[in-house]
């Protein structure tokens, strides 16, 4: 009689843990900035390699063959890797940050800043992506902080009428613009700030560009250098954020809205007909431009 291997049925039998990786770790910081880590198993990765490869191998041309009949491996084999990566990749950091992002209820205002942490083939791919949410704004008593310094002087020069009306002057703008930031709270997110003084610093290089000056001699023109522009546009950054999110909280506090005639009216002003048109096909754009006006006007009036 043949001997009978016995099975294992000991209850202490020493267990084994997975130590992979979570696909999705989230990661919510003070500032409203989102870093979200992410890990593609290689299963997954692969699977989406092929699909790029036979996508790609139907565009390839090959002697003897009509276009998108040559053999697989044929085909496959003129296909630049690179050319294979960059559309795997885009295609799996796409598919995963989208479904990262609804599977944990994200709200993003901006697109994301993407690093890849580690992809070796046989590997799994794993990416971070930094996006942000809208922050939280306190508009504190900016009512207040406007209305100190808009209110009519109590002070009565020598040889004026003190009925006259000596205080009626009217405070600039940019005045009551500071005095209601000061009294407002606001966290802006880093990557926030760092996207908006990249696209200044690029905006200003563009217009040195045009100018024909390089930027070595705009810098010493300034008496700055490169860290001490950097550090100004960040402060500019800051500041123009800081104003725009406070605009929309007053805007959504006072419930400031823009109707249809408003839109009509404001392009009836555009005299330029291919531009009237241009801008007509983005009402959304324009709507936001007419909110942020009238709710100038609105602190103007205070």
């Amino acid at each position: 009689m043949a001997n009978v291997k016995k099975e294992n049925t000991d209850q202490t039998a020493v267990k084994t843990y997975s130590t992979a990786k979570p696909r999705v770790i989230v990661n919510r910081l003070s500032d409203s900035s989102v870093e979200i880590k992410i890990v593609v198993p290689w299963g997954d990765v692969e699977k989406v390699r092929k699909e790029v490869v036979d996508k790609l191998a139907q565009t390839v041309t090959v002697p003897g063959f009509r276009p998108g009949k040559a053999p697989k491996n044929v085909a496959s084999a003129k296909i630049p890797k690179e050319k294979v990566q960059e559309e795997m990749l885009k295609i799996i950091l796409t598919n995963e940050y989208t479904k990262a992002v609804k599977d944990n209820d994200i709200k993003p205002i901006i697109n994301p800043k993407i690093h890849i942490e580690a992809f070796e083939e046989g590997t799994p791919l794993e990416f971070e992506a930094m996006t942000c949410e809208e922050p939280i704004v306190e508009l504190g008593n900016y009512k207040d902080a406007i209305k100190k310094i808009t209110a009519p002087s109590k002070i009565v020069l020598p040889g004026k009428d003190p009925s006259a009306s000596s205080g009626q002057e009217k405070i600039p703008l940019d005045d009551v613009l500071k005095a209601a930031l000061s009294a407002t709270t606001t966290n802006i997110p880093h990557v926030l700030v760092e996207q908006e003084t990249n696209r200044l610093l690029s905006q200003l290089l563009d217009e040195i560009k045009r100018l024909g000056v390089s930027l070595d001699q705009y810098l010493a023109s300034r008496s700055k250098n490169s860290d001490q522009l950097r550090t100004e546009y960040e402060e500019k950054a800051k500041s123009d954020i800081k104003l725009e999110f406070m605009l929309r909280k007053i805007a959504d506090t006072e419930k400031i809205v823009v109707e249809q005639k408003d839109i009509e009216t404001a392009l009836a002003t555009i005299e330029d007909q291919n531009q009237r048109k241009e801008i007509a096909q983005n009402p959304y754009m324009l709507a936001g431009i007419i909110r942020q006006q009238k709710t100038l006007d609105f602190l103007s009036k205070l």
